[in-house]
């Protein structure tokens, strides 16, 4: 048995005893000795409980439901700063973050990263796979979507996540994140089903330029610095553009698309989920999902629905066995979730100039990937323009971490 005795404080000094069986241990402490922690200490309401109580409490406390739909124990990430980290197709570092988090361990972050880029190039590979012999962008990308709607729904309905508490202003919120974000998806999508995976990430390197462009028509200041870094990114996206075997006009154009909405996406999320930002990453994520899904769907069935029968069986002709069909789409619609949740799982442990080292380094790992997988001919120039490219997104990262850490300084003296 365990026993707390805290003993009223005196004009000089304060007691506390703790008691074992077998074992007395007195605490004193002078009132110069931080006082008012003692004062808080003794104002708060001390209760004994039942060890059954507490093991009640622990299991059913959204710290422990946490754990089970947060393997690697990374604490939910706050509104401000999910919109960034979301999709991989996000570059941009995020806005309001501890700049200078600290690992709690090396060995565990070091394996969420391997996770966050096996998982981004398992969902590359699978999803080019299936448009390979399946090409209809639209039915994909909703049923990626779709799987990762279930997912939210299954962690909300066995508890593994706390579900939010839902409210029109928060829905209605939620309405323009999720309208940028689905054009974000499914151009990329379509993207991928037009061109070489590697050139539509090549193409996807230049979010950074479209941000800057974006926030400063809207009143954002970036010193030059910034500015020239997005200079290599266009001068790699055009060389890469110019040289690509695969290239496409529509390819090309819907991957640029895709990086205007997920720019807007960031934008227009920061002013309008302010007011929201008790809801953790995870269920902002779950939520953009499924009004995603709502969204893109029935255009879906506008677009391409009457060509999905014949597709299919084409697919199966192609392929010869239907269960590997059905494999490689679960897949895709998998891992498309698994590795947005971890990229926002791993941003709550690193900095955001770490994250965004990662990220561009990430890229670089899945276009070598899929040049590797898909034996797609990369001509010298193309390789240089690429290169040049992931170079100007790391210099971009680069810029915009000081330019951030400069303003907490300021703040910080003021």
């Amino acid at each position: 048995m365990l026993s707390l005795n805290v003993f009223p404080p005196t004009s000089s000094s304060y007691s506390v005893t703790v008691t074992k069986p077998n074992h007395h241990f007195s605490i004193n402490a002078s009132h110069k000795l931080k006082p008012n922690l003692l004062n808080s200490f003794q104002s708060s309401n001390l209760s004994l409980k039942p060890i059954s109580q507490i093991h009640h409490s622990l299991t059913n406390s959204p710290s422990f439901s946490r754990f089970l739909s947060h393997p690697f124990e990374f604490s939910p990430k706050p509104t401000t700063q999910f919109l960034k980290a979301v999709s991989d197709e996000g570059e941009s570092s995020p806005q309001e973050v501890n700049p200078n988090p600290k690992p709690k361990n090396i060995k565990k972050l070091v394996l969420v990263f391997g996770f966050w880029y096996f998982q981004n190039i398992v969902f590359n590979i699978y999803n080019k796979k299936v448009l390979n012999i399946f090409p209809f962008p639209w039915l994909l990308a909703s049923f990626q979507l779709f799987v990762g709607s279930i997912w939210m729904l299954v962690l909300w309905s066995f508890k593994l996540q706390p579900c939010p508490k839902i409210s029109k202003p928060f829905i209605f919120a939620l309405l323009g994140p999720a309208l940028f974000h689905t054009i974000g998806h499914i151009s990329a999508c379509v993207s991928f089903s037009k061109v070489a995976v590697s050139f539509t990430h090549v193409i996807k390197s230049a979010e950074p330029v479209f941000s800057v462009i974006f926030s400063s028509v809207l009143g954002d200041r970036y010193p030059i610095q910034v500015w020239l870094s997005i200079l290599p990114i266009v001068l790699g996206c055009s060389l890469a553009a110019v040289t690509e075997v695969s290239f496409n006009v529509q390819g090309l154009w819907c991957a640029l698309i895709s990086n205007f909405g997920f720019v807007l996406r960031n934008i227009y999320s920061k002013k309008s989920l302010q007011n929201f930002k008790e809801v953790d990453g995870l269920n902002l994520y779950g939520w953009i999902t499924i009004l995603s899904l709502l969204y893109l769907f029935p255009v879906a069935i506008f677009v391409e629905g009457s060509q999905w029968i014949p597709g299919y069986y084409k697919a199966l002709e192609a392929i010869g066995k239907p269960s590997t069909f059905y494999i490689w789409v679960l897949v895709s619609g998998v891992f498309y979730h698994l590795y947005n949740q971890s990229s926002y799982q791993a941003l709550d442990e690193i900095s955001p100039l770490t994250f965004s080292v990662g990220n561009t380094m990430k890229r670089v790992v899945v276009i070598v990937s899929s040049v590797l997988v898909f034996r797609n001919p990369v001509r010298p120039l193309n390789g240089l323009g690429s290169a040049i490219a992931i170079l100007g997104t790391f210099l971009y990262s680069q810029a915009t971490a000081a330019k951030k850490a400069k303003k907490i300084e300021g703040e910080k003296s003021s």
